[in-house]
C-alpha cells in the first residue's frame, strides 16, 4: 500500500495538484593517486595532458590493469551505504563517440556492477527521516575535456582527467521534492567524506549529479523523466529540479507530452535546455570488456576493509545525542563535517566533566565557533581558536568562575588575541563574583529603586527576569545568576 502523500511536498498546476518523481545518479571521483586502469597521476590542476598515460590516450595495443584501490574504495563506499557487495563483478565497454572518450567506448560496468541494492537514511529539517534507496554503484573511468575557449575556430582537448576513476551511484526514484534531492545529496557526500573515498569537491567537478525528474498526478504511474547532465552543485540541483518540474506540468497542462530527453541546466538563466534525446542501454551497445577479465575477491578481504571503517554519521550522531544528550538537530549539524565533529571531539578530551558539560559545549562549538567562522567565511580548519581554549572556557562556565555574558567577552579576546582563557580570567579581573554580600547591596538598591516593578513582579512573578537582567548589567557581568535569582526571589517573597 502506498504511504500517503505530504500535501507540502506538491507542486500547484492550473489543473491541480502535481508531484515531481527525482531519481539522481552521482558521479563521485574516487580517491586514488592513480587512475583507473593506468598509472598516471589524478593530481588536480596540471598543465594540459600532463597526466596521461599511454593508457589513457588508447594508443594502440595498451591493455588496461585495474587499480586495486580504486576496487578497495568502491567496496568501502558501498558498505557505507549499507549496500550488497557483489563478490564477482565483470567490465562492460559502453560504446558512443566523443572527441574527449580516445578509445570511442567508455569502460564502464553494466549487468553485474560491484555493489548492488543500499540505503541510505536523510533526516530533514523538520524533523522527517526519509529513506532513498541506492540501486547500484559502479565503477568507471571518467573522459578527458573539451575546450571550446582556446581557439576561435579550434577546440583543443586535454586528456588529464581520461581514465580517472569514478563511482557512479544510482538512486531509486525515492525523492519527492528539490529540499529531499538537496539533503540526500548533501548526506551522500558526508558519507563519502567521512570514509575517505572521495573528497566531495563539487567546485572541481570531483561530485556531480545528474538528475532525473517526472512530474505525476498523486497516485497516477510514473511519467516520462527527463535526465539533466552534469549538475556540479547543490543549490543547482535543487534549481534544475524546480525549473524542471514546472517546465513539464506546463506542457502537460497544455495537452502536450514530455519527450524522454537529456536536458543541461543553465544557472545563468535559471532554465533548463534541451540537450539529444535520451539514449536507451541498447544504444550503447554495451558487450563484456575482453581486455578485462572479470573482478572477484573473497567474503574475507571485504571483511577486513569493513573493519577498518571510520564511525559514519549516523552512528556519531546516535553516539552524540545517548552519550551527551545533544538534540537530535545539534548532533546532526555537528557530524555534517567529519572535521566538525573531530573538533567538537576534541573539545570533550579537553573538558574536566563532559557528561555535565557535553551539550553546553556542543552549544558553544554551534552557536558561537560556528557562528563566528560563518560570519568570517571560513572552515574549521582556520579557525583561531583551538579545542583545548573552547574547552577551557566551557570548564570555566561549568565551574561558576564566569558567567555566559563574560565568556562570550573571553571568546572575542581569545579569538582576536589568543591565550590562555583562565589566564586571561585572572589578569582581566573576569571572574564571577560570587560573594553574596556584594550582590546583596546590588539587588537592594535595585529593588529600592523600582518600587513599581517590585509590585508588578508580586503580580506576575515571571517579571523577575527584569531584575536580574538589571543586576547583572550594574555589576558588568560578573553576579553569578543563581546567586541573583535565589536572592531576588527571597527578598521579593516569590
Amino acid at each position: 500500500m502506498n504511504a500517503p502523500i505530504d500535501p507540502k511536498k506538491l507542486i500547484k498546476g492550473a489543473t491541480g495538484d502535481w508531484e515531481v518523481v527525482i531519481g539522481l545518479e552521482i558521479h563521485a571521483q574516487v580517491t586514488s593517486n592513480s587512475k583507473l586502469f593506468s598509472g598516471a597521476s589524478t593530481a588536480f590542476g596540471g598543465e594540459p595532458n600532463e597526466h596521461v598515460s599511454l593508457v589513457d590516450a588508447a594508443m594502440p595495443g595498451m591493455l588496461p590493469v585495474i587499480n586495486e584501490e580504486c576496487v578497495a574504495q568502491a567496496i568501502r563506499t558501498g558498505l557505507g551505504l549499507k549496500a550488497q557487495i557483489n563478490l564477482r563483478s565483470t567490465f562492460d565497454r559502453k560504446n558512443y563517440f566523443y572527441p574527449d572518450l580516445p578509445q570511442g567506448y567508455q569502460i564502464s560496468q553494466y549487468k553485474s556492477p560491484i555493489v548492488g541494492e543500499g540505503v541510505v537514511i536523510v533526516d530533514m529539517r523538520d524533523g522527517e527521516s526519509i529513506s532513498v534507496g541506492i540501486e547500484r554503484l559502479h565503477l568507471e573511468q571518467d573522459a578527458g575535456k573539451s575546450l571550446h575557449d582556446q581557439h576561435p575556430t579550434m577546440s583543443f582537448v586535454d586528456l588529464n582527467r581520461s581514465g580517472v576513476a569514478l563511482m557512479e551511484i544510482v538512486s531509486r526514484p525515492d525523492m519527492r521534492s528539490s529540499e529531499e534531492a538537496r539533503a540526500y545529496v548533501t548526506k551522500l557526500r558526508t558519507i563519502l567524506r567521512y570514509l575517505g573515498t572521495c573528497d566531495g569537491d563539487m567546485e572541481k567537478g570531483n561530485l556531480r549529479a545528474d538528475v532525473n525528474v517526472s512530474v505525476r498526478k498523486p497516485g497516477a504511474p510514473f511519467g516520462t523523466r527527463c535526465e539533466i547532465k552534469n549538475v556540479n552543485s547543490i543549490r543547482f540541483i535543487g534549481q534544475a529540479i524546480e525549473h524542471e518540474a514546472r517546465r513539464q506540468i506546463g506542457i502537460l497542462e497544455d495537452g502536450g507530452s514530455i519527450d524522454q530527453e537529456t536536458r543541461l541546466y543553465d544557472p545563468s538563466k535559471g532554465e533548463t535546455r534541451s540537450m539529444r534525446s535520451k539514449e536507451e542501454a541498447h544504444d550503447y551497445r554495451y558487450f563484456p570488456d575482453p581486455d578485462l577479465l572479470p573482478l572477484e575477491f573473497t567474503q574475507s578481504y571485504v571483511e577486513e576493509l569493513k573493519s577498518k571503517l571510520p564511525e559514519l554519521p549516523d552512528e556519531k550522531r546516535a553516539r552524540f545525542m545517548s552519550d551527551f544528550g545533544l538534540t537530535p538537530y545539534d548532533a546532526s549539524v555537528l557530524v555534517a563535517e567529519r572535521e566538525n565533529a573531530d573538533f567538537y571531539e576534541a573539545v570533550l578530551t579537553k573538558l574536566t566533566n563532559k557528561e555535565r558539560d557535553g551539550k553546553h559545549a556542543a552549544n558553544w562549538v554551534i552557536n558561537e565557533l560556528f557562528g563566528r567562522l560563518n560570519k568570517e567565511g571560513q572552515d574549521i580548519s582556520k579557525s583561531p581558536v583551538t579545542a583545548e581554549q573552547l574547552a577551557a572556557i566551557v570548564d570555566l562556565i561549568g565551574d561558576n568562575v564566569i558567567s555566559g555574558k563574560i565568556a562570550k567577552d573571553l571568546f572575542e579576546i581569545v579569538w582576536s588575541k589568543g591565550g590562555d582563557p583562565k589566564v586571561l580570567v585572572d589578569e582581566l579581573g573576569m571572574k564571577q563574583v560570587t560573594d553574596l554580600g556584594a550582590i546583596e547591596k546590588v539587588v537592594d538598591e535595585i529593588i529600592a529603586a523600582n518600587p513599581d516593578k517590585v509590585e508588578q513582579a508580586k503580580a506576575k512573578p515571571s517579571l523577575i527576569g527584569w531584575f536580574v537582567g538589571q543586576v547583572m548589567k550594574s555589576s558588568g557581568g560578573k553576579a553569578n545568576p543563581q546567586a541573583v535569582n535565589d536572592l531576588l526571589k527571597s527578598k521579593l517573597g516569590l
